[in-house]
């Protein structure tokens, strides 16, 4: 959907300024700006603690100029396995941007990722500052998986997955997990890269097939595979106010 912006309190830090305008997310801004690559007023602005008032200071990110737009938009897409998640490959791959590109929004990007086999739930919006709210592991988003394993998980393996396992990242927070019918059901509140196959084959049960269902509150539901649709107003409102304060 495509929502009215909440009064913002000027000045404002220039990240997130950045991420507020659609330009990346605040980490992305971040790098954008430790690379000389954003200017405010003429001048480039690589210190992180700079500040900003929009509606008297001119910000470019490479020559263009940015400034906030007057609404955000936000839309789910169910991604098919064999899909990248990226705007663009420079390899000519297959890619999400293709899947949403009649959402007509240039400045859409997809919160977080999902590899090239797994399928499900994926976010995409304009609005990096409730971007940055969802990927950040202070605010403990659950992320819900059906997951398809080689062989027949007992419950040593799902004790394990529920208590954390031991990676080379590090071990990780306890999850949810529960297996009937050949399928478990997996949640967890972090987002490392490939976590929920590694913490599979961790307890020797390979990935055999991963789909996300749920992101937070959000739930694909009946949305067909390759399509997408608008956030409702209810389901926008729900995901701001789990993300409005960190998760104990």
């Amino acid at each position: 959907m495509t929502c009215e912006l909440s009064t913002e309190i000027y000045p404002m830090r220039l990240q997130k300024f950045l991420s507020r305008a659609g330009v990346a997310s605040r980490r992305g801004s971040e790098d954008l700006m430790t690379a000389g690559r954003v200017s405010v007023n003429q001048e480039v602005v690589r210190e992180l603690g700079s500040k900003v008032d929009p509606k008297v200071d001119i910000v470019t990110v490479d020559g263009r100029v940015v400034s906030l737009a007057d609404s955000h938009t936000y839309i789910m897409l169910n991604k098919p396995v064999g899909v990248l998640t990226t705007m663009d490959d420079p390899h000519g791959r297959s890619t999400v941007a293709s899947l949403v590109a009649d959402a007509d929004q240039s400045a859409l990007f997809p919160v977080g990722r999902l590899d090239k086999d797994t399928s499900g739930l994926l976010l995409f919006t304009t609005d990096g500052d409730l971007a940055y709210r969802i990927l950040h592991p202070k605010f403990k988003l659950f992320k819900t998986y059906e997951v398809v394993v080689q062989g027949t998980l007992g419950d040593s393996a799902l004790d394990a997955l529920r208590q954390g396992i031991q990676l080379k990242d590090g071990i990780t927070a306890p999850a949810k997990a529960d297996y009937a019918d050949g399928v478990l059901t997996l949640q967890i509140r972090e987002g490392r890269n490939r976590q929920v196959r590694r913490m599979c084959k961790a307890v020797g049960h390979p990935v055999e097939r991963l789909h996300r269902t749920q992101l937070g509150s959000l739930s694909l539901d009946s949305l067909a595979s390759a399509t997408w649709r608008h956030l409702a107003k209810d389901e926008l409102a729900v995901l701001r106010q789990s993300t409005a304060q960190e998760n104990c």
